[in-house]
Formats: C-alpha cells, sequence, structure tokens
C-alpha cells in the first residue's frame, strides 16, 4: 500500500505562484509514473501534469507554459503552478499510477480568487 503526504496549496491572487508538495511511502515494484490531478466543484477530475521515472513530462493545455512537474526523487513530485488564473481553483491530487492501479494523496485546495 502507498501512500502520500502533499503539502503545499491555499490562497492566492489571480496571476500569483503556488507549490505543492507530495511524497509517497515508498516505490512499487515495476515502473510507475507520478502526477497531479485536480477536480473542481461539479466537475470531473482531470490530469494536470504526469512525470516518469525517466523524466518524462505530460500537460494537460489549459497547463502548458504556466505549470511544472519535477522531481526531487524517486519518491518525491512537485508542482509548480505559476500565472494561477480563478478557474485553476480546484482540490489537486498527488497520484501514482502502476501499470495495475492508480494510489491517489488526500487532496491539496488550491483557491485563486482576489
Amino acid at each position: 500500500q502507498v501512500t502520500f503526504v502533499q503539502s503545499g496549496g491555499g490562497l492566492v491572487q489571480p496571476g500569483g505562484s503556488l507549490r505543492l508538495s507530495c511524497r509517497a511511502s515508498t516505490i512499487p515494484n515495476g515502473d510507475f509514473e507520478m502526477g497531479w490531478y485536480r477536480q473542481a466543484p461539479g466537475k470531473q477530475r482531470e490530469l494536470v501534469a504526469s512525470i516518469t521515472t525517466r523524466g518524462q513530462t505530460d500537460y494537460a493545455d489549459f497547463v502548458k507554459g504556466r505549470f511544472i512537474i519535477s522531481r526531487d526523487n524517486s519518491l518525491s513530485v512537485n508542482l509548480l503552478m505559476n500565472n494561477l488564473h480563478p478557474n485553476d481553483t480546484a482540490v489537486y491530487y498527488c497520484n501514482m499510477q502502476t501499470l495495475s492501479r492508480a494510489y491517489w494523496g488526500q487532496g491539496t485546495q488550491v483557491t485563486v480568487s482576489s
């Protein structure tokens, strides 16, 4: 079983920046990706960004050029969010995806408002 400790998030004004961090308790057997998803009220959970163990990244179109995903090590993943918009307001979830299943963090609220 993989668990996570998420940190960061909070309230920021439009145009501001926030950094989210996530540390996994263990590394699963086999290959895996880590990433961030978000879910706004009344909407489905959606991929924000992901990164493989080889450092390959993937971003949703709505964050390209604004958000940067990175890994400190095999267990930790970060998301630097720049030029935040009010429609970035959501609960952000850390995710680990293996070949067989997904593991989820507890979620962190990000609110972009003036």
